[in-house]
């Protein structure tokens, strides 16, 4: 099993349009649950501790090899959900690793 896990910081003047922003990541990337094969798990979570180094979203992701994470990054899907966050994000941090690896 490989675990993908990527943190963003979202863009916004306010800390409403922040939230909204990172609302529309969070409502874009559930919507690949079950569209995507070999994708086992998706959850998005937002920041609750509003401390100033902390990123907004994350993504946990769990997926049953790395051939199909290499799917995942290709598959239009994922690009659509890529093209409708473009702008969102200020900084992007990411995680993959193997279980028992």
């Amino acid at each position: 099993m490989i675990k993908h896990i990527v943190m963003w910081r979202v863009a916004g003047a306010s800390p409403d349009e922040r939230a909204g922003n990172a609302e529309r990541i969070r409502s874009a990337f559930e919507g690949l649950r079950g569209k995507i094969p070999g994708l086992l798990h998706i959850e998005v979570g937002l920041d609750r501790s509003r401390i100033e180094y902390a990123c907004d979203v994350v993504l946990y992701s769990e997926f049953d090899s790395d051939a199909a994470l290499d799917r995942y990054r290709d598959h239009p899907e994922h690009g659509r959900v890529r093209a409708e966050i473009e702008g969102l994000r200020i900084t992007r941090h990411q995680v993959d690793y193997a279980v028992g690896a």
